[in-house]
């Protein structure tokens, strides 16, 4: 029996533990890991890297600090992705990342956390789930149970558990999309590839350096999709930027125009293959969940959602009704918090072992008496 449990036990400590405990909604990705504590909102929201150095291996920075160092690393430091397509690539950088995010969650009283649910990939297997699921755990969180990052969009995007009819949601985050089709409260299909808008930046990364002779770093790539990628034909195709990195003739520093126009191409190769996914996906439906889809169109989740007229570029390409959700970045993550709200939700939805199972339950139903 855990220690927690134990606590439980006593009646007289419950309210105790319930001021000194946090519930944490997880939303732990390839771009960013997203914390949002019951009651308190989003608690952390920092970039899923880590800085290490390459001579002791200690980790040196973690989150925002380690983006700061990104491609300026001291020459013994290295700048690393822990997860990798929405997966656990380096256990012991993941164990020490998310223990350092869930102690900056924690209230000030607090020293460990009761339970935490987390978002997973769809078609995750047993044994990347267990790596997500032994970070959280010693990381100090209690019980840990998980949702499909598609049911949790869908949650966090406005549909309700309980609506019978069908619901498209593509959630595109740095490195995967992922496109749930929802009803009532599961899910009737789902498709995860590897490819998101950090895919854009990869491109225009390589277009510059072949064609224009300039290699340029990720924090650049990042701005020029920000200010000048759309999905669709940008209105002003001349709009330019300058942007600065390493001649590949002289190896000197240089620097060049880009301009909209010259970008558009390049992101949007990587565009189409998204809409390609949704499309497939929309292909392999059944005839009545089909019929709800063209009635109710899709909801656009994840911070791929908020590229310039990509709402736009997939309503044309589908011929359905598009909308982006408020706070797409935010969308998995509220999803997640629901649930400690509706504990009726938790056996319909969460992913983990029956024990877990009925802690959470007993939890929920505490908390709402």
């Amino acid at each position: 029996m855990s220690l927690m449990s134990k606590t439980a036990a006593f009646t007289g400590l419950d309210a105790l533990r319930n001021l000194v405990s946090d519930s944490m909604a997880i939303d732990m990705g390839s771009e960013a890991t997203i914390i949002v504590v019951r009651g308190r909102g989003v608690m952390v929201d920092e970039p899923s890297l880590v800085a290490v150095s390459t001579s002791t291996g200690e980790v040196l920075a973690i989150g925002l600090e380690a983006q700061q160092m990104y491609g300026r690393e001291a020459r013994d430091v290295t700048v690393i992705a822990p997860l990798l397509d929405g997966v656990v690539a380096d256990f012991e950088r993941t164990k020490v990342m998310l223990a350092h995010f869930v102690r900056q969650a924690r209230s000030g009283i607090s020293h460990f956390s009761r339970r935490a649910i987390m978002s997973v990939l769809s078609g995750i297997t047993q044994v990347e789930q267990r790596a997500l699921l032994n970070a959280a755990e010693r990381a100090g969180i209690g019980r840990v149970c998980m949702i499909e990052n598609g049911l949790a969009a869908a949650l966090g995007a406005g549909v309700k558990i309980d609506d019978t009819r069908a619901s498209a949601v593509v959630d595109i985050g740095g490195s995967t999309t992922s496109v749930a089709i929802v009803a009532n409260g599961a899910m009737v299909h789902a498709r995860t590839e590897r490819i998101g808008s950090r895919d854009i930046d990869a491109a225009i990364i390589d277009h510059v350096r072949r064609h224009r002779g300039l290699a340029i770093g990720e924090q650049t790539a990042e701005r020029l999709k920000l200010e000048l990628v759309s999905a669709t034909l940008p209105d002003n195709l001349a709009q330019e930027i300058t942007i600065k990195g390493r001649d590949i003739l002289t190896s000197s520093p240089g620097a060049l125009e880009i301009t909209a126009g010259e970008v558009y191409p390049v992101a949007h190769e990587v565009v189409r293959k998204i809409v390609e996914i949704i499309s497939m996906t929309l292909a392999e439906l059944p005839a009545e969940v089909a019929g709800d889809i063209y009635d109710r169109g899709i909801i656009l989740t994840g911070g791929g959602a908020q590229l310039s007229g990509l709402d736009n570029y997939v309503r044309d390409q589908t011929r359905l009704p598009v909308r982006i959700a408020d706070e797409p970045r935010y969308a998995i993550v509220r999803g997640l918090e629901q649930t400690f709200a509706e504990p009726l939700w938790l056996r319909r939805v969460i992913r983990c072992g029956p024990d877990h199972l009925l802690d959470f339950e007993r939890d929920a139903s505490a908390l709402e008496t």
